[in-house]
């Protein structure tokens, strides 16, 4: 009897942590005051950048301790399209957002108020990067667009300018995913902008036969990327040919920022749409190589091309090393590339679990975050298909989508209830900690919809959230390699497609309640912190000097 007994607490004890671990790990909620609306302005004529727009980001514009949110809106079609091109901007609906978070959780927008309201009609909007590009303590924005880019300084008083003349980093045609990072290591950060491809409104077309349906990207000409240098003065030097950046042209999407092969500079993974990937090897002289095809990070296993489109490029298996993932459209998977330490990748997709996940579905922005602070980075991806009519073309197939979020176990991942049950046209993601309690968080955006909150439920394991502050390097510490207890990430806000997360590098500690931090500085600085407590938000400083 007494057996029996034992045997039924034993599987009701599994029935309860089945629950618990069932159990959604977000809950879906919009805050107070946080009215936005992503008008992509979508036509019969099926113009192909009303289906690509938005990103967000996650910064803390005014420095009080909490992550604000600016969304970037896209612009106003007209059919037939006007000539010259004109998104009617001006028109309050369709401004990019800045709101500022409240010290009751609650958003205030303050677009007007910090000088972001006004838009020049020319522009469709795309995407975002967040960094300190002069080191004055404050993030500045930098906007991407189909025409124009914007470059806006952060003043520290609660408002931005518009620098983009001066600093010369208007660019043109069509922009997408951005992002800061010192390439040379001197303490500045750089800027590299993703463009999609040669497209202009004058030669736009619809495809398909019976439907209307956005081209596929091989109907329009690759394109180049641009790189500008900071020159330390609040202007930018466009080296996008001396660098090596224009000798291939793609169609790019994605950009992701890591040092793959431990040498001391970043290099830079930029996800293309209908072709192969790129991978620009820093040189370490200012100038790149691509070299996806021989490290084995261009194309699928069995060596097809891949429609890639948001991408992270970070450690998920805890080796220390930073591996890509990439996101494409249904029935190619998912792309895994795993670092195998001597500047080669191997593919992993099957491997990992991810294959399985996402066969069926089409994803977008993504990202690497421990979610249950185990100490293993988890998977979240923001999917819906590119075609809004897909469902009439192909029946199984579908639009609208729910996020894939995958748990990291031991570096294979499950799927588990994210707790967002309403399917929207997801694109941006960005990843940070909005109410300062330890458990990363999710907004995601959504076309013609509200934006998706996604607040972490939280647990009982530990974390640590770390701000780098650099003094030799670039104050953000933005290629900077930090590895607590194990786990190493690489210092970015670029994330995913077209959004840019928090930078403070967040790490979950399962239950360790002290933890050992190292920090590679890109100045080449090694710095160690010992026995550092559990469950709190550390700044590091740089030290001016290596300590012997």
């Amino acid at each position: 009897m007494l057996n029996i007994l034992l045997r039924v607490s034993s599987v009701m004890t599994l029935v309860l942590l089945g629950a618990a671990l069932a159990a959604p790990v977000f809950e879906a909620n919009l805050p107070r005051g946080l009215d936005f609306t992503l008008e992509n302005s979508p036509t019969p004529q099926k113009h192909l950048i009303e289906t690509m727009p938005g990103g967000v980001a996650l910064l803390d514009y005014n420095n009080d301790g909490l992550l604000d949110i600016f969304f970037v809106n896209g612009g106003r079609l007209t059919t037939p399209l006007s000539t010259p091109d004109n998104f009617d901007r001006h028109n309050p609906k369709y401004w990019n957002r800045l709101f500022r978070q409240n010290k009751d959780g609650s958003f205030t927008d303050v677009t007007e108020q910090a000088g972001l309201a006004k838009v020049d009609d020319g522009n469709y909007g795309m995407g975002v990067a967040v960094g300190d590009y002069d080191n004055d303590g404050y993030p500045d924005l930098f906007i991407t667009n189909y025409g124009k880019n914007i470059l806006y300084h952060n003043n520290g008083d609660g408002t931005f300018t518009d620098v983009t003349a001066k600093a010369g980093v208007a660019g043109g045609g069509w922009s997408v995913s951005a992002g800061f990072f010192d390439y040379d290591n001197d303490g500045k950060l750089d800027l590299f902008v993703a463009r999609y491809m040669d497209w202009d409104t004058k030669h736009s077309k619809d495809c398909g036969g019976n439907y209307h349906t956005y081209c596929p990207p091989e109907e329009f000409p690759a394109t180049t990327n641009i790189l500008y240098h900071n020159n330390g003065d609040g202007t930018f030097t466009d080296v996008s040919q001396r660098s090596g950046i224009t000798a291939k042209k793609g169609r790019a999407l994605g950009v992701g920022f890591a040092d793959y092969d431990g040498d001391g500079f970043t290099d830079i993974f930029v996800s293309n749409d209908g072709m192969q990937q790129y991978l620009y090897h820093n040189n370490g002289n200012g100038t790149f190589s691509e070299v996806a095809l021989e490290a084995g990070a261009a194309l699928s296993e069995d060596g097809r091309r891949m429609s890639g489109m948001g991408v992270v490029f970070q450690d998920y298996d805890n080796d220390g090393r930073p591996d890509i993932m990439v996101t494409e459209l249904p029935r190619e998977i998912y792309g895994v590339y795993h670092n195998d330490g001597d500047g080669s990748f191997s593919y992993r997709s099957l491997e990992t679990g991810l294959g399985m996940l996402s066969s069926g579905t089409s994803g977008w922005s993504i990202g690497l975050e421990d979610f249950d602070n185990d100490g293993w980075k988890d998977l979240f991806v923001g999917q819906s298909h590119v075609l809004d009519n897909v469902e009439s073309i192909d029946p199984s197939l579908h639009y609208l989508d729910v996020p894939l979020l995958a748990m990291n176990h031991g570096g294979r991942f499950e799927r588990v209830d994210s707790g967002v049950t309403t399917p929207t046209a997801a694109r941006g993601a960005a990843f940070g900690d909005l109410n300062n309690d330890g458990w990363e968080d999710v907004v995601m955006t959504s076309l013609g919809g509200h934006p998706q909150v996604l607040m972490n439920r939280g647990g009982k394991t530990h974390w640590l959230t770390i701000t780098l502050r650099g003094t030799r390097s670039n104050r953000d510490g933005y290629g900077a390699r930090v590895q607590v207890n194990g786990q190493t990430r690489y210092a970015t806000s670029a994330v995913g497609y077209l959004s840019a997360s928090d930078k403070r590098l967040h790490f979950g500690l399962g239950n360790a309640e002290k933890a050992k931090v190292e920090v590679v500085w890109p100045s080449g600085i090694h710095q160690t912190l010992d026995d550092v407590h559990a469950d709190q938000f550390l700044e590091v400083l740089e030290p001016e000097k290596q300590n012997q």
